[in-house]
């Protein structure tokens, strides 16, 4: 890394982890799917997210996750701090085009405000 590392900011404090695909920890994938499922861990608050260019075959392997501060997420894509308390079985598109970035709930097609 270097000497300087660009800080990043805490919003929600002991917001567990979220599994996300290292394509969007490293920027060559965008945010596309975010779910929520039960969790057995309580350091795991449930949330999954998946990139725009990750495909079946790269999400099979385990390789291609990790686990990070929900924190981490939230300054890769702010708007997942809109969605953070939904419950278990939560199931969503994130959309970004010139009408905003914003979810759609994938089970009712809903756009998330």
């Amino acid at each position: 890394m270097g000497l300087f590392k660009k800080k990043r900011a805490v919003f929600i404090e002991n917001a567990g982890g979220v599994i996300i695909t290292k394509s969007i920890y490293q920027g060559t994938s965008k945010l596309k799917w975010f779910f929520r499922e039960e969790s057995v861990n309580p350091s795991d608050n449930g949330w999954r997210a998946i990139g725009d260019n990750d495909t079946q075959e790269y999400l099979n392997n385990p390789e291609n996750s990790m686990v990070v501060d929900f924190n981490t997420l939230a300054n890769i894509e702010p708007a997942v701090l809109s969605v953070y308390d939904m419950p278990v079985g939560t199931d969503l598109e994130f959309c970004f085009n010139d009408t905003g970035r914003y979810f759609v709930d994938t089970n009712t097609g809903n756009r998330i405000k």
